[in-house]
């Protein structure tokens, strides 16, 4: 089950609002948690027994690191069991057949691999049950001693698929003491109707360009239908996955949570370091926190910082995917935020902003090129293409049909990329406020009317990070 589905939009959204609003507050947590379970089992039932052992065997750590606190051993080997049957089971599940592929091609061996779905959200809950123990251990955290209050946290449905990541740091006086508001649950839903606008209005329809372009033989694209197909994927993978986040911010405040921002306008960087300080905000803070820093950081002189870096970079690729295209992805970002803590950071200051703006557009949708191609070669064929190197005409007919098209539409996207659109509309909020109560609500309700119809038709709604 997914957000942007009409199953979820009008059966199991209103019927969990409903039976958590009228359960007495302590068992709302019991409510959410069950809820959860059946938004999970909905597509792989099976799989929700790894969730639950997940779920349990860190809440036993939890215990056990807090019971033994002033013991000289014991924490500290819970704490490594912890991390190792984590990732272990991460590592399996999502890493078992590339390791293996890998080993097959390097000593020319036929190892079988038996094909295993990856089960959904598995990266996102085993960083967060990762986080709760490290952040008992290091006393960043209270142990949760109520087994319903930490099952929830860790299968909360609005942000179980694809996050953010929520340490448990962040959230834990929330888990029983929050307050819902009617305010707050108004913010939600408004939250919620814009993430599936972006979602399904605007993510769907430039993907499927994006979707034809990518499966035209490569040898035939024109330069320009390439620019405008990886255009098209640059902003399809925001608007899915910022939109999913706004959509899991969104309900996280209907069930009286504050969650945090996952996305804050990427692509008006204006270097690749403030790029990933705007994008999958909560995925950098989780590699900062629990990797970087504890790998010495910028403490220990540059040479380290650079080392720390790529480790961080090669992780942050590999947990994207099972492949060596993100891997080299991950790298890549890797090399260039380096070299702006070296110097380009520097040169970049001094220059018009728009050099910043251009340079960090053009690494990030060269970037998207090795991530979207698993098979390198014809990532490397793509981007040869996009810069004119081969025989290949600068346009075509196909290419200029593209154009004609999509134009709106790219320049919905561009202005939907910036904070142009939220700030015009807060100033008109502010000058207009008898009239936006009532104008408001009714374009939220056109906006969930236009993603309706939509769904009903739907015959392209994917969700891009899935497979993560």
């Amino acid at each position: 089950m997914v957000f942007s589905s009409l199953i979820f939009i009008f059966q199991f959204l209103p019927l969990t609002i409903l039976l958590y609003y009228i359960s007495p507050r302590p068992l709302r947590n019991m409510v959410l948690f069950i809820a959860s379970l059946v938004f999970y089992a909905w597509g792989e039932p099976i799989y929700i027994l790894i969730m639950l052992f997940s779920t349990f065997f860190d809440y036993l750590n939890g215990l056990l690191i807090d019971k033994h606190r002033d013991h000289k051993y014991i924490p500290k080997a819970v704490l490594i069991t912890s991390v190792i049957v984590n990732l272990g089971i991460l590592g399996f599940f999502k890493y078992y057949g590339f390791v293996v592929d890998n080993i097959n091609g390097l000593f020319n061996l036929n190892i079988a691999i038996k094909s295993l779905p990856l089960p959904v959200g598995i990266s996102f809950y085993t960083f967060q049950t990762l986080s709760y123990t490290i952040d008992v251990y290091t006393n960043k955290a209270p142990v949760q001693k109520n087994i319903i209050s930490f099952g929830t946290y860790v299968t909360m449905f609005p942000q179980l698929v694809a996050g953010p990541i929520v340490k448990y740091g962040d959230i834990a006086y929330q888990m029983d003491n929050r307050r819902e508001s009617i305010d707050l649950f108004g913010e939600g839903v408004e939250l919620f109707i814009i993430g599936l606008t972006k979602k399904v209005l605007l993510a769907n329809n430039i993907g499927l360009l994006w979707t034809n372009i990518k499966g035209a033989p490569l040898a035939e694209l024109s330069i320009l239908s390439a620019w405008l197909g990886i255009l098209a994927f640059t902003f399809q993978i925001y608007f899915d996955f910022s939109g999913y986040s706004d959509m899991a911010l969104g309900l996280g405040k209907m069930f009286g949570f504050n969650l945090m921002k996952n996305f804050d306008y990427p692509y008006i960087s204006k270097s690749v370091t403030e790029f990933w300080r705007r994008w999958h905000i909560s995925l950098g803070e989780w590699f900062r926190e629990y990797v970087y820093i504890p790998l010495g950081g910028n403490r220990m002189g540059s040479l380290k910082q650079y080392r720390n870096l790529f480790v961080v970079w090669f992780l942050t690729g590999l947990w994207h995917g099972a492949s060596w295209n993100f891997v080299l992805w991950g790298l890549y970002f890797g090399v260039f935020v380096t070299l702006e803590k070296i110097f380009l950071l520097k040169w970049l200051k001094n220059r018009p902003k728009f050099i910043g703006h251009i340079y960090t557009l053009l690494v990030v949708i060269i970037g998207w090129v090795l991530f979207e191609f698993e098979n390198m070669y014809e990532g490397i064929y793509f981007i040869k293409t996009m810069f004119g190197l081969g025989k290949h005409m600068l346009f075509d007919g196909q290419g200029l049909y593209y154009l004609y098209t999509n134009a709106m539409l790219f320049i919905l996207l561009i202005l939907c990329s910036t904070p142009f659109l939220n700030n015009l509309s807060s100033k008109i909020k502010d000058k207009l406020k008898s009239i936006s109560v009532i104008a408001m609500p009714l374009i939220y309700l056109l906006f969930l009317f236009l993603c309706t119809a939509y769904l009903v038709n739907e015959s392209y709604n994917p969700f891009l990070y899935f497979r993560f």
